[in-house]
């Protein structure tokens, strides 16, 4: 891959985080953590081996996402890849969602990943080289089975969001592409659901069983290679079968 490169990932603190975070590390990465809260952020890059900057800041907000940016520029250099995994999750379908939580839920999950793209594409775009991997959702595809409106919508918008990124950067040796998990086995999937529906959503997945964060992570490995450049505007299912097409 050349000189060394350096990721960005948010929502770093989280499983998802902590897994690609890993892989990243693993590939000889330098790899800035970001996140919201510290305390989970800093125990976090105590337990990863590899050369890591973490940052806590609030993506959903373009001032503080300007000055995260102008202080890691600064101190750890210019992004290379970045890793839009920052998100929240609502189970509140449309007659339940207040406007408060629909702009919250938009804030963090759509908001914060196009803000940090267009922190980093000029940069990506002097170096002729880039990768952009937006985490997007089963739910962004077919509604949502359990999740409810706000989110299912913003994940639908990141989908387009990574489209139109990608057209926009392809000449210029960036990819940008998402991930559409269903299920992984995170606290916020494990937790937001009942035990009646983790039994329900089982059995409708083919496979029969949850998606793990080191599969997720996996799909990033291979999307941040070299070799997956001729791959830009594509979502990625990754759902037991839940969804083919």
């Amino acid at each position: 891959m050349g000189e060394q490169k350096i990721a960005m990932i948010t929502g770093a603190a989280g499983v998802l985080g902590k897994a690609t975070a890993k892989v990243l590390l693993e590939e000889g990465m330098k790899v800035v953590l970001a996140d919201i809260d510290k305390e989970r952020l800093d125990k976090m890059a105590t337990e990863l081996k590899g050369e890591t900057y973490s940052i806590v800041f609030d993506v959903g907000d373009p001032d503080q996402v300007e000055d995260a940016m102008t202080k890691i520029t600064k101190e750890f250099g210019t992004i290379d890849i970045l890793v839009n995994n920052a998100g929240i999750l609502s189970n509140n379908k449309s007659q339940s969602t207040t406007p408060e939580e629909w702009r919250r839920i938009h804030r963090i999950n759509l908001d914060g990943a196009f803000y940090l793209s267009k922190a980093v594409i000029p940069s990506m775009k002097k170096k002729r080289w880039g990768r952009i991997i937006n985490t997007c959702s089963l739910a962004g595809k077919n509604g949502g089975l359990t999740a409810g409106t706000a989110y299912s919508t913003s994940k639908g918008a990141m989908i387009a969001l990574t489209f139109s990124l990608a057209v926009e950067t392809a000449a210029y040796g960036i990819t940008v592409n998402g991930i559409a998990p269903a299920y992984v086995r995170t606290p916020m999937i494990m937790e937001q659901l009942t035990e009646a529906q983790r039994k329900e959503v089982l059995e409708k997945i083919p496979v029969h069983r949850f998606c793990e964060p080191e599969e997720f992570a996996h799909v990033v490995r291979f999307l941040v290679d070299p070799l997956a450049g001729f791959i830009t505007g594509e979502i990625i299912d990754q759902n037991g079968g839940l969804r083919v097409d």
